[in-house]
């Protein structure tokens, strides 16, 4: 259908889940004279964290961080430099994102499961589900129907701030009580 991935690397993804739920609820709410409806959930933000710096990166290395919580191994993420401009990305070249280590199906763990060649995290463990990190970790293979979740970064001079999530973080049924 769409041969040219470059047109979307800059959208964030929706899954099919939050479309029709949001799509739906809208539909619903705005039919109700004097309801007005916030749709929030797509991103979090949180106090930012130091996460690493852009000197000590390596192409397709990834960097192991806890955010936005170090006591929840949920909270595990990566950081990788994919080499190529990525959808959410930061640097000179917009090739460095970050993401949650977590298969968003059923938790998964994806840690060192990124190849280089693709640009693709997995194939998940569990279900052979893969996330292609330079447009926002949409699946692109597998069972899962969410994104991998998606961490939001900013640059200071050399270092890295971790700064928000976009997307859910498995095993939590919001992102604000973590």
């Amino acid at each position: 259908m769409f041969s040219d991935k470059d047109n979307f690397k800059d959208k964030p993804c929706l899954s099919r889940r939050n479309f029709l739920l949001m799509g739906g609820s809208s539909v619903v709410l705005n039919s109700v004279p004097g309801v007005a409806i916030a749709l929030d959930g797509l991103v979090k933000t949180y106090p930012q964290k130091k996460i690493a710096k852009v000197s000590q990166l390596k192409d397709n290395e990834q960097v192991y961080f806890r955010y936005p919580r170090d006591e929840s191994i949920q909270c595990q993420n990566f950081l990788v430099k994919v080499g190529t401009q990525a959808g959410g990305g930061v640097g000179k070249k917009q090739d460095i994102v970050a993401f949650n280590s977590y298969c968003p199906h059923m938790g998964g763990p994806l840690n060192g499961l990124y190849n280089a060649e693709h640009q693709v995290a997995g194939p998940c463990p569990l279900h052979l589900s893969t996330f292609d990190l330079t447009r926002h970790g949409m699946v692109v293979a597998g069972h899962a129907t969410e994104s991998l979740p998606q961490i939001l970064l900013e640059i200071k001079g050399d270092d890295i701030y971790a700064t928000g999530v976009m997307g859910l973080i498995y095993g939590h049924h919001d992102n604000l009580h973590m």
